[in-house]
């Protein structure tokens, strides 16, 4: 090529020491200009050698197969679609496992809610005459201490001995309780039957008045027994009725009951505030506002008032209040009327049922009369059976009994300490392990008795 000639250097001006002197510091980077790189290209394209080494350079490491990336992404995408599906089942297991929960719960709150309404069953009914544990308790004390006052009569000699035993006292000063008893028995002995009747007349009279008296508290007891135990029936089923309807009702109608309130009863009174927020509603219920807003209005403006706004509607409160007081009283006063006409009604009641309770005793004591006299009446006709005629003839025994007649004789000679039982029980045991040959013996010894028995039932027929 051609040999390049040296450039003349040039006179550097004061801007260009400036900007030298600027550059030193920071060096930036400054982009080749075009007629080098174009050099640079042709001395490249002319020497091959230069080629070579920069095609060396420029040579990239060797890329993997496209068809083992794709297995890679195959096998891969296998696996998350197996996951997947694994996460869709357990999600659908878990959807179906809340599902029945939530289903369990529903059924749980349901039958919760029916019990609920179930223990809101108030039967429209008497329940039967009964008393509680703890009144029967108190009833038997008192009837204990009136029992107490009623005391059993005593027999003659008591009485005998209470009128003796000053005497025999003044007599024998010095005995003790023991000694008297023993004189007292003593003399009793040798007191006379004509001596003795009055005092058994007085006991019997005693005794007369105090059975009346106990047999009546009996009888009384049983009847009232038995007016329980018919009411119970009638109730149990009419109890029964009440629930199944009920039950239907609670079931149809899943609305919840308010508690019954007395219609009679007198309102509580309004206060001051409820008095003049009935007033201002109307007002601003006029003006096209909300029952809240016009509540917040009313609430603000009773805030700022002053005692003498006020005034006039706690006035007319206390008023109210008193008129309160006075219906309340008059209610009481009404209820406590109605009490006593009840507990009369009650007492009304408990004797008619005493009444009706002693007609059922004596209903049930002719049943039980009619039942002992019929049975007395086939005893007698059995009895008079047997011994309407003595000439008649008397069937034969059979040939277990003749068999046992005979063994019981025998057992009793060889063993007299055993016992009846285990003498029967030895006879049927025996009887069980006989042979065909000795049962027939037996069994003929039977049949002749038998045929003797039918002729003298044929000539006493005749006769």
């Amino acid at each position: 090529g051609r040999p390049r000639k040296a450039l003349a250097q040039k006179v550097p001006t004061t801007s260009d020491a400036n900007i030298v002197a600027g550059t030193l510091g920071e060096p930036s980077p400054v982009a080749a200009p075009a007629s080098v790189l174009q050099k640079e290209n042709r001395v490249v394209m002319s020497d091959p050698s230069a080629k070579k080494k920069r095609g060396k350079k420029e040579k990239e490491p060797p890329q993997p197969s496209i068809e083992k990336e794709l297995q890679e992404m195959q096998e891969k995408l296998e696996k998350l679609t197996l996951e997947k599906e694994q996460a869709e089942e357990m999600l659908k297991a878990k959807d179906e496992e809340l599902d029945t929960k939530n289903k369990e719960h529903e059924k749980l709150r349901n039958e919760l809610k029916k019990l609920q309404k179930i223990k809101e069953f108030k039967p429209t009914m008497n329940l039967p005459v009964g008393l509680s544990l703890r009144d029967q308790d108190l009833d038997k004390k008192v009837k204990k201490k009136k029992s107490s006052s009623m005391k059993k009569p005593s027999p003659p000699y008591v009485l005998w001995c209470k009128d003796q035993w000053d005497e025999v006292k003044k007599a024998n000063p010095e005995a003790d309780f023991k000694e008297m008893s023993s004189l007292l028995s003593s003399k009793w002995k040798q007191v006379t039957a004509e001596e003795k009747k009055p005092y058994e007349e007085r006991y019997q009279a005693e005794k007369e008045a105090y059975f009346k008296v106990t047999g009546n508290e009996k009888r009384e007891q049983e009847a009232m027994k038995l007016l329980e135990e018919e009411h119970k029936q009638k109730t149990a089923l009419d109890l029964l009725e009440q629930y199944l309807r009920f039950k239907q009702e609670v079931e149809k109608e899943p609305k919840k009951t308010r508690k019954e309130k007395d219609p009679l009863k007198p309102k509580h009174p309004m206060s001051a505030f409820f008095i003049f927020s009935n007033e201002r509603r109307a007002g601003l219920l006029s003006e096209n506002k909300n029952v809240t807003l016009a509540a917040k209005i009313a609430g603000e403006e009773w805030k700022n008032m002053t005692e003498e706004q006020r005034a006039p509607y706690e006035k007319v409160a206390l008023e109210k209040k008193a008129q309160y007081a006075k219906d309340l009283e008059l209610y009481k006063q009404k209820k406590e009327e109605e009490g006593a006409d009840q507990k009369k009604v009650e007492e009304e009641t408990m004797k008619l049922q005493k009444q009706e309770a002693l007609q059922l005793l004596k209903k049930k004591e002719k049943t039980e009369n009619l039942i002992k006299k019929n049975k007395e009446e086939k005893r007698q006709q059995k009895n008079n059976k047997k011994s309407s005629d003595p000439n008649k003839p008397k069937k034969p025994a059979t040939s277990f009994l003749l068999f046992s007649k005979e063994t019981r004789k025998c057992l009793q000679e060889e063993r007299p300490e055993i016992n009846s039982a285990t003498l029967s029980a030895l006879i049927s045991v025996k009887w069980k392990e006989m042979g065909e040959d000795e049962r027939k013996i037996w069994n003929g010894k039977a049949a002749i008795a038998m045929e003797a028995y039918k002729k003298e039932v044929e000539e006493y027929n005749k006769t």
